[in-house]
């Protein structure tokens, strides 16, 4: 599919020409200063300002406002962002970044706090559509370097916005000399079992001009794996668990999207690590023209994942928490009784921030042995991946 035939206006970065006014419009709206004074208490607001509306484009952007915001947040919500594997990325190529999914906003701005630390080109990010609640925060992903996925359309139309959107990330690469990142799943795997979803691949390959393994060798996919010691949303993961069971038919409010997203911002996460793999581009490209495309995608797919699944950072609470998970204790020598009186002490914390009133011993417990295996997830899949499970 031809870039040429799509306005990518609509879901594209603001360029350099939209810049100013895009700026203008965002600090012009209320809602933007009190989330800027709520997520930085101490900030010289006027100053703040100042700076914010003398950028002109993405660079400037990144390098003097959000440079300084995540080096705030990892040193007040982290005990340090971490990466190994970088030396795997040629600062002269543009990739396509896919990892695995833990937080809405972080996990793309994580990564590219590690390159903006090495002088190296950040990447544009897909965000969904469900998440541009505010008309500011609309402004402040585009001015950030982020590109729209539009989600929950009608088959039509979701076949035209696939479209659009695997164009405009082969033009990202391709002609505007732009990494993307973008998540293997659409939304975070509840669990963290992280598990890369066809469609995404599908998606990627819909552009390009070639066969499907053509249009995916082009785009120079690299898999990393993020791992946080904690989840602050893990808790809610397990209370909208609960929900699902108790109705099936539950879903979650725009409120609890934007909640999700400040306690993923705001709270604790622990030690963060990122892991880079090799691009795969060299095995997509070994693929023989004549395979199924059914067998491609799935060989992608278990590429993908296990590239993930083995750079995972496994810390004590993994290692508690599989043992627990599965009345094991194959990694006993891996922690503690500190440790394991720690997280029990973290897990029981979490749960009593759930704000359902009628739960049963019952339905804590429920989500209780769901925490266990959202921290387990991670180190089977990680056994799984090496072969030792």
């Amino acid at each position: 599919m031809d870039a040429n035939n799509f306005d990518f206006s609509e879901i594209a970065p603001y360029d350099e020409k939209q810049f100013r006014t895009a700026i203008a419009k965002m600090v012009s709206e209320p809602g933007f200063e009190h989330a800027i004074r709520w997520v930085l208490p101490d900030i010289d607001y006027d100053q703040f300002i100042g700076l914010l509306t003398a950028c002109n484009n993405k660079q400037e952007f990144q390098s003097r406002i959000m440079a300084d915001f995540l080096d705030e947040l990892e040193r007040k919500t982290t005990a340090g962002v971490t990466a190994s594997g970088v030396e795997k990325i040629d600062p002269s190529k543009r990739y396509t970044f896919i990892t695995n999914h833990r937080d809405i906003v972080l996990d793309a701005s994580f990564i590219n706090l590690i390159f903006l630390r090495r002088d190296m080109p950040t990447s544009e990010v897909a965000i969904g559509d469900n998440l541009l609640i505010y008309e500011w925060i609309t402004h402040l992903v585009k001015l950030n370097g982020s590109f729209i996925v539009k989600r929950n359309l009608p088959t039509r139309q979701a076949l035209d916005a696939a479209r659009q959107l695997s164009s405009y990330i082969h033009y990202a690469i391709t002609q505007k000399h732009e990494s993307v990142w973008i998540a293997q799943r659409q939304g975070r795997a509840k669990d963290s079992s992280d598990h890369t979803q066809e469609s995404v691949l599908k998606m990627l390959g819909l552009s390009g001009g070639g066969t499907l393994t053509e249009n995916l060798a082009e785009i120079n996919i690299c898999p990393a794996a993020i791992s946080y010691e904690y989840d602050p949303n893990d808790y809610l993961k397990a209370r909208e668990y609960l929900l699902r069971h108790r109705d099936p038919e539950f879903k979650k409010s725009k409120r609890d999207d934007l909640f999700s997203m400040e306690t993923g911002l705001m709270q604790y996460k622990g030690r963060v690590h990122i892991s880079f793999a090799n691009c795969i581009s060299p095995m997509i490209e070994a693929i023989p023209a004549d395979a199924d495309k059914q067998e491609s995608l799935r060989r992608i797919c278990h590429q993908i994942d296990s590239s993930i699944h083995s750079g995972y950072r496994i810390y004590p609470i993994n290692y508690v928490a599989y043992d627990h998970a599965f009345d094991s204790d194959m990694y006993r020598d891996r922690y503690t009784e500190e440790d394991i009186a720690k997280v029990t002490e973290y897990v029981e914390g979490q749960l009593d921030k759930v704000d359902i009133t009628d739960v049963t011993p019952q339905e804590r417990n429920f989500m209780r042995t769901y925490m266990y295996m959202m921290y387990a997830n991670p180190l089977r899949n990680k056994l799984l991946a090496s072969g030792s499970c």
